[in-house]
């Protein structure tokens, strides 16, 4: 009799599949939808009326400014209740902000919504892949985290093409359609969630000097990353609609690229660090990060720029699973500090994000609208990112 695919997998693979789907929705809740597709709704909400430009822009940055509060307070609320319970809840308190969007009540209620809605993606961010990995392999951690973080890469691709088919419908319908598809994938991913296991002991070593600079390091270099990766996620449609007049259809046509690369990246940076390590790879897309970052101030030509766009986003998530990867190298014999070591390297890239999308666009405004400018101090600061982590390993121990 032939035996089906499902029952050639062992119960614990099987269990890793589920609980990496649970992930990967978790992150296109939180984080792919929550965030990526109010950019599209932006025009929609300005030409509809709830809010003028300036304070439809606030509401943007509410979301980020929630998105450090969860990075920040996810470690002390899971130490009273489990990373499941919490990571449930916060899929449903983003999907719900979605429904609560749709009605138009004034700045204040969309300032809340879109403030907690920032606070469950940044829980998510921080609880998601922890909770999963210590469940897996580790030779195939790589894969694993990248399959989780592919829901921010979703998320971004929707921002480009489900947001506006949802717009055609109306904007309170976009905000309804949008809350029923979280709703559905908090569903999907409702019993994938792993049990809580033990605590893990605390380490009663110190951790060694050359770790604990390594460690450092990575908090800069990931920090860095989230700032020399504003010029594009900020700027880059504006940048070829109106920077080089080709209209908005095209801008935006470039964006979907944009998204395409987000939706392969962590898979594809997840596999190669199975291969080659984390360190090595976080290396290799920081290089290659920089150089896609200063393609369209050097070239405009469209294949530069279909370049440029695949690369940068297939970074732009493609990092997260290699510095959560870089995370567990540096603290493998320190399990009991892994958790908090990546609530604050979420909270670096937080913080990072949020000052390059205000310190650039202060730029911006001051240069007179010098697109080059942005692109060439986005692609200055990965190179930094890059020689902050090679100079950090200079007498490195062989992890």
């Amino acid at each position: 009799m032939r035996q089906s695919t499902t029952d050639t997998l062992g119960p614990t693979e099987a269990s890793a599949w589920r609980a990496t789907l649970s992930g990967l929705c978790a992150s296109l809740v939180g984080i792919g939808l929550a965030r990526f597709a109010y950019t599209p709704l932006l025009p929609a909400i300005i030409g509809a009326g709830w809010f003028d430009a300036a304070a439809a822009a606030y509401l943007g940055a509410a979301n980020l400014a929630g998105y450090l509060a969860g990075a920040l307070s996810a470690g002390p609320v899971v130490a009273r209740i489990s990373a499941r319970t919490l990571l449930r809840g916060a899929m449903l308190v983003a999907s719900g902000s979605f429904l609560a969007c749709a009605w138009p009540g004034g700045f204040l209620w969309f300032f809340a919504w879109r403030f907690i809605s920032g606070v469950a993606g940044g829980a998510a961010m921080v609880l998601a892949a922890p909770a999963i990995l210590p469940h897996v392999a580790v030779a195939r951690r790589g894969l694993v985290s990248g399959g989780i973080f592919v829901g921010v890469g979703v998320g971004i691709a929707a921002s480009g093409t489900l947001v506006p088919l949802l717009l055609r419908a109306g904007l309170q319908e976009a905000w309804l359609g949008l809350g029923a598809a979280a709703l559905a994938l908090t569903a999907a991913g409702w019993n994938g969630w792993p049990a809580q296991g033990p605590a893990a002991p605390k380490s009663r070593s110190a951790l060694p000097p050359s770790r604990a600079r390594a460690l450092r390091a990575l908090y800069a270099v990931y920090g860095l990353n989230a700032f020399g990766l504003v010029p594009h996620m900020v700027f880059l449609v504006d940048f070829v609609s109106r920077g080089l007049g080709r209209g908005l259809d095209a801008g935006s046509g470039y964006w979907v690229l944009f998204g395409m690369g987000a939706m392969a990246g962590p898979l594809v940076t997840g596999l190669v660090a199975d291969r080659i390590g984390f360190r090595s790879t976080l290396r290799l897309a920081l290089l290659l990060e920089a150089v896609a970052v200063a393609l369209p101030g050097i070239s405009h030509s469209p294949a530069g720029l279909v370049l440029s766009c695949l690369v940068v986003g297939a970074c732009t998530p493609g990092v997260v699973p290699l510095a959560l990867g870089r995370t567990q190298e540096i603290l493998r014999d320190h399990a009991s500090a892994q958790k908090r070591a990546w609530s604050a390297a979420t909270t670096s890239f937080a913080v990072m994000q949020a000052a390059g999308a205000y310190g650039l666009s202060f730029v911006f405004i001051r240069s007179g609208g010098d697109y080059r400018l942005l692109f060439g101090i986005g692609a200055a600061t990965l190179a930094l990112a890059l020689a902050v982590d090679l100079l950090a390993s200079e007498g490195r121990e062989p992890y």
